[in-house]
């Protein structure tokens, strides 16, 4: 796996992960259905997100290769945002997610989200859904645990879910500074049609200084802040790594700083 594909993906997965749990309906508590990452093959890229430069999460990013169902090839994407505990009493985060793709297009077979959270500034929420893509007819079945029935839902073609976007800009495809990259992409609450426009400029990492890297920026609704705009940026190293070092969330509320600190084989 080539390291110069995380670019755009991560910094999505984070928006995603960090904020899709905050809008959705609680169901009972039941038994995870997530299991943690084996170790073997693989990367895991660690995150601090910050406010008004204070630590408020941690979050794992790991690729797993070597999978496979019914001998056709997969690979499976694990992430993770948790809360610092001295935040417990304003928020407690505990979110897990997992994405199975075929290897060979990184077109999405599930997606499962694990949300856990409650506090003074959240709605207590304990869910479990499982969203099955059906490519060959552009639909998924969405499972709410807890809820009798599923749901079907209409997607245009080459939609993904977030982690496994991820993985197709990792693996697949390239983009350069100065060209605009349209996205559609389906998290089990909102279709999103993104268009995400990269530029050149200098910024600080805590892993490598001041370095020259390219900007990702999109404009995006947040349906937790009903539905207003943000921002998401993300900066990778203008190099061959072309490692994504910061992702930052322009939100009603204020900013949020994702910074990498540290890269993790096996």
């Amino acid at each position: 796996m080539r390291q110069g594909r995380w670019k755009l993906g991560i910094g999505v997965l984070l928006f995603i992960g960090a904020l899709t749990g905050w809008g959705s309906t609680a169901y009972p508590n039941g038994q995870k259905q997530i299991p943690e990452p084996i170790p073997g093959p693989g990367r895991v890229f660690l995150y601090t997100a910050k406010k008004f430069g204070v630590p408020i999460l941690k979050a794992s990013i790991k690729i797993e290769n070597g999978s496979s169902e019914q001998g056709k090839p997969l690979y499976r994407v694990h992430a993770s945002v948790d809360s610092l505990h001295y935040f417990g009493f304003l928020f407690r985060m505990n979110n897990r997610f997992l994405s199975t793709m075929q290897a060979e297009t990184c077109s999405p077979v599930r997606y499962v989200k694990e949300i856990d959270q409650e506090g003074l500034l959240m709605k207590k929420k304990n869910y479990i859904q499982t969203l099955t893509f059906d490519a060959s007819h552009q639909k998924v079945v969405v499972e709410k645990k807890g809820e009798d029935g599923k749901q079907e839902i209409s997607l245009p073609p080459e939609t993904y879910d977030p982690l496994s976007m991820f993985a197709r800009y990792y693996l697949r495809d390239e983009f350069h500074p100065g060209e605009d990259i349209r996205i559609s992409l389906y998290d089990g609450m909102k279709l999103r049609q993104m268009v995400f426009h990269s530029k050149k400029e200098k910024v600080k990492s805590k892993m490598y200084g001041e370095v020259e890297a390219v900007c990702l920026e999109s404009t995006t609704s947040f349906s937790t802040f009903g539905d207003k705009e943000g921002i998401i940026r993300i900066w990778y190293t203008n190099d061959r790594e072309k490692i994504p070092i910061l992702i930052e969330l322009d939100l009603p509320i204020g900013i949020v700083r994702f910074e990498l600190e540290e890269v993790r084989e096996g």
